[in-house]
């Protein structure tokens, strides 16, 4: 099962985010287990590299952060097609339909995010972190 993780998710991970931490880190987990293929877009890694940066200010850990994400997650291609995609949409976030086509375009099965109400026009299944894990213990 292929899920895309939405930057929020990874960040609540690398800025150790108390409240969400917990179960993004759990998700994420599911990746690093093998159980779940998980995907970051290629758009999504440079605003989750500033915002990281921005939280914990030492671009070596920062650096090192990601170069471990990246042994657990894979990176989605974004393309001029996702791009036009998003473009001509009528999603009001930009940045929200490059990830949502991005998602589609690796035919995903969930998208993961604490922010569903920015994805009400996906025809991708999406859901927080802690609705992912109650599926997967039913499965």
């Amino acid at each position: 099962m292929k899920v895309l993780y939405d930057t929020n998710i990874i960040l609540d991970l690398l800025l150790n985010r108390e409240q969400f931490c917990e179960n993004s880190a759990r998700v994420i987990d599911l990746s690093a287990n093998k159980v779940i293929e998980g995907y970051i877009s290629a758009s999504a890694i440079t605003d989750i590299y500033y915002l990281a940066y921005k939280g914990i200010r030492d671009k070596k850990k920062v650096c090192s952060l990601l170069e471990k994400l990246l042994c657990i997650v894979s990176v989605a291609g974004v393309t001029q097609e996702e791009i036009k995609a998003a473009l001509l949409s009528d999603w009001d976030d930009f940045e929200d339909a490059v990830q949502y086509f991005t998602a589609q375009s690796i035919e995903v099965s969930y998208i993961i995010t604490r922010n569903k109400k920015d994805y009400l026009s996906s025809t991708i299944t999406v859901v927080e972190p802690l609705e992912f894990l109650k599926i997967i213990e039913n499965k």
